[in-house]
């Protein structure tokens, strides 16, 4: 297997890093993290997939770990724009077909460009889509909740402090081991100019919630996929309602008989995707559509 390597790429006026693991000439998987995450949550997905030959490319979103931060909040905090960015890395890599896992945030923006309704090419790109612990309509309270921490992230001493921070309000991720804790900690951390560390991403970020109310309000979206659909979602989940699973049955891939549903036991918002029970069944499904 290729030594994963870090890259960054300009497109759209914006530097954007992503990582890439696995060979070359394999068989292609975008891996997008979730809200205030970045591509480094992957780690545990790209290694798997790139020991079984598939390269797995993992971008930082605009204002996340090591991208930049935008000049424009209130206009590129935004699904639309993370899928103009999304069909952008495309072109640059030429990446005519892919598969796409999406963990929260990431699965919107999946939904988004399989529905070709903003970027047209990517809906042909799009092979099959795997959604982790998203919907086209998620909970109001638990956005609320999100909001509330990331909107205003804490700042503290010592790593040590803000991995205890991490371990509380991620516990809904299941089971990471000691060292997948301190992997993400010490790859979602940036030290201020007083010296304390915080989470590492734009604060600005959560304009999305304010600017764009109904962002993550995607029926229509959801409605014109026809790429093979897996959707994972944490048992506890307080994002994902069983009621809008079950409307998903009723419209859209899941009319057409193109969508599975896997709930995860052990998990809330949102599942780690680090663990054999996670990723077996996302491989048998890619698998399926390759």
């Amino acid at each position: 297997m290729n030594a994963p390597s870090s890259h960054y790429v300009q497109f759209v006026g914006r530097e954007i890093h992503f990582m890439d693991w696995g060979p070359r000439n394999g068989e292609v998987i975008i891996a997008w993290h979730g809200l205030a995450r970045t591509c480094r949550d992957m780690d545990d997905l790209a290694q798997h997939f790139a020991e079984r030959g598939f390269r797995v490319l993992c971008p930082d979103t605009i204002g996340r770990g090591l991208s930049q931060w935008s000049r424009a909040p209130d206009d590129e905090y935004q699904l639309s724009f993370y899928a103009q960015l999304a069909d952008a890395f495309c072109e640059t890599l030429n990446l005519e077909r892919v598969h796409w896992v999406g963990t929260s945030m990431g699965g919107a923006i999946g939904m988004v460009c399989a529905s070709g309704l903003a970027q047209p090419r990517m809906k042909q790109r799009i092979r099959s889509l795997v959604i982790n612990d998203t919907a086209p309509e998620v909970a109001a309270s638990a956005i609320e909740r999100i909001r509330s921490y990331a909107g205003s992230p804490p700042a503290f001493d010592s790593v040590l402090e803000l991995e205890a921070f991490f371990r509380t309000v991620y516990k809904p991720y299941g089971w990471l081991s000691d060292a997948q804790w301190r992997r993400l900690t010490e790859t979602s951390t940036r030290r201020l100019a007083d010296g304390r560390v915080t989470p590492h991403y734009d604060p600005a970020m959560v304009r999305q919630f304010i600017a764009h109310p109904d962002d993550y309000l995607i029926w229509a979206h959801y409605d014109a996929i026809e790429a093979p659909m897996l959707a994972l979602r944490g048992v506890d989940s307080d994002l994902v309602r069983p009621e809008t699973i079950t409307a998903m049955h009723g419209r859209g891939p899941g009319a057409r008989g193109r969508l599975r549903v896997i709930e995860v036991p052990g998990c809330g918002h949102a599942p780690a995707l680090n663990v054999p029970a996670h990723l077996d069944p996302i491989e048998a499904f890619i698998r399926a559509a390759a």
